[in-house]
């Protein structure tokens, strides 16, 4: 399970031209599935996730998570995170999980993300979306429950 983790001040997401959801301070996840996750990688990047001490403390050094802040979580399914380029010009997304796997695994992880911080919002797995990231600092993190980067 790979995820960019952005500190934002805030993020929203479209479909369609209509509004779906949207935080304020917190963070934008965009999570990718590969065919060989598990609950335990959900866990393990839910926990890395909201831990991270990524948000600045009164010295402005980055010292705060997630919970410390009371910030909230955008999170969004983005398969292309899977994506390999190292061949040709076109990606493969051989390793992207797919269907009702994908799903489960997603919504698995927005509930555990629910369980420990007050405000979780997301986008529509499976959909085409627009996402406006409002990128703090900019701090962004990339993360694999693998540990391959």
């Amino acid at each position: 399970m790979r995820a960019v983790v952005q500190r934002v001040r805030s993020s929203s997401v479209k479909i369609s031209n209509k509004d779906i959801s949207s935080i304020s301070r917190g963070l934008n996840v965009l999570l990718g599935i590969s065919k060989e996750d598990s609950e335990a990688d959900v866990s393990y990047l839910v926990d890395k996730i909201i831990n991270l001490r990524i948000f600045e403390d009164e010295n402005g050094k980055m010292n705060l998570s997630l919970l410390d802040v009371k910030g909230e979580i955008l999170v969004i399914s983005q398969f292309t995170l899977y994506g390999d380029c190292r061949r040709g010009k076109r990606p493969s997304f051989i390793e992207a999980q797919s269907g009702d796997m994908a799903i489960e695994l997603y919504e698995l992880f927005v509930n555990k993300c629910k369980e420990l911080v007050h405000e979780v919002k997301t986008g529509c797995f499976g959909e085409d979306m627009l996402v406006s990231i409002d990128n703090d600092g900019p701090v962004t993190l990339l993360l694999d429950s693998q540990k391959t980067f």
